[in-house]
């Protein structure tokens, strides 16, 4: 969970969901790109998008003077797999309620 812990909390940020969102959606992106579509200013997204590198979430790349943002698909993997691990937890509880209500609640057994 230690290494899931970095990646909530820099997905819990809107703004910084938002930028994963597009990214997931149109692939790989200029930092200009992102500028625009958030709406904020260039030295906001940058941080936004330092805080999504550093949690894993985001790769860089360089070409010239401009920065290249995408998904790291192996970050979302570890998020997908936790998800799905968790639902079988709690589809498993809810089964077992379904169990107890359906007891006959005058069954003394």
């Amino acid at each position: 969970m230690t290494a899931l812990t970095p990646i909530f909390a820099a997905l819990s940020d809107n703004t910084r969901l938002r930028l994963v969102e597009y990214l997931m959606s149109y692939g790989e992106q200029p930092a200009g790109t992102l500028t625009n579509l958030s709406g904020l200013s260039a030295p906001a997204v940058s941080r936004h998008l330092k805080v999504l590198r550093e949690a894993g979430l985001l790769t860089q790349r360089v070409q010239g003077t401009h920065r290249y943002y995408s998904v790291r698909p192996e970050a979302l993997k570890a998020v997908s797999d936790w998800t799905i691990d968790h639902r079988a937890f709690w589809n498993e509880s809810l089964d077992r309620l379904d169990t107890m209500l359906a007891l006959d609640p005058g069954d003394d057994t």
